[in-house]
């Protein structure tokens, strides 16, 4: 027997064997380099053509592309002949005990990639969301920014603010500004009506379309109470609520018109 023989066969038949393990790897690694690129290419195009923020799209475009970059490793190493079902098992549960120990912190991620898809507000939109009101600053994947009425900076954590209620102020263009004035029993009711448009007629800032209104809301303990409906733009509400507050008391004040406020009464009584 020729040992030489033998072992030069062997070596030819490893070689073969692997030899075209490895040339079919490096295939399938030209071919899925070519196919990740393709579709994270298809991916960003899709992602800029739906108008996605710039922060999303990057970070999206890194995770499809480290989980298609495993994926095809995973394959290249089946390819080769290495278990990979150790390996999965490996990943599978390096994943869950960092989605354990991130649990918070992902679902302000989920909530930060569902506010940027399905942008429920955008930057400068005036919200109203877990009890604070404010113009929309930054929108983060983790946290949402919001200026507050007095200046301060809000920061809400996404998962909150997705799953919660959200008022938009801003969306319609449009608001209506809410007020309730009372006047005294003995005041003529139409008078009052009068006074009280021609004070929302005057103002420059309220709309005339949606048309304000002035109706009797309710007969109070001690005064008649006027529901006074005026539309601004959003921009413009808080002027038109100051100023209208103010003006219809000037008016009311000049028709000679009372407006209610409580009274103390003191009994004395003689001995």
């Amino acid at each position: 027997m020729n040992l030489e023989s033998i072992d030069t066969e062997k070596w030819i038949e490893l070689a073969t064997e692997y030899g075209l393990k490895v040339i079919g790897a490096i295939i399938i690694w030209i071919i899925g380099s070519w196919v990740i690129s393709a579709i994270l290419k298809g991916t960003k195009r899709i992602m800029t053509k739906s108008s996605y923020d710039e922060s999303l799209q990057k970070f999206l475009l890194n995770l499809f592309s480290w989980g298609l970059k495993i994926l095809l490793v995973i394959t290249l190493l089946g390819t080769l002949g290495v278990p990979t079902t150790s390996f999965a098992a490996i990943i599978a549960a390096a994943g869950l005990a960092v989605g354990m120990a991130l649990q918070g912190s992902l679902g302000n991620f989920a909530g930060g990639v569902l506010i940027m898809i399905f942008k429920p507000f955008k930057i400068g939109d005036v919200i109203e969301a877990q009890g604070e009101i404010g113009g929309v600053k930054e929108i983060n994947i983790f946290t949402t920014k919001l200026t507050g009425l007095s200046n301060k900076e809000i920061i809400i954590p996404n998962g909150a603010l997705s799953n919660g209620n959200i008022v938009n102020y801003t969306t319609e263009g449009t608001r209506r500004v809410d007020l309730v004035i009372g006047v005294s029993y003995d005041a003529d009711i139409k008078q009052t009506k009068d006074v009280i448009m021609k004070v929302l007629t005057s103002n420059p800032k309220i709309l005339s379309e949606p048309a304000p209104t002035v109706n009797v809301l309710e007969l109070a303990d001690s005064s008649v109470n006027f529901a006074v409906r005026p539309w601004s733009t959003s921009a413009d509400y808080w002027a038109v609520y100051f100023e209208t507050t103010e003006n219809i008391k000037l008016a009311l004040d000049e028709a000679g018109i009372e407006i209610p406020y409580p009274h103390q009464v003191e009994i004395h009584k003689n001995a």
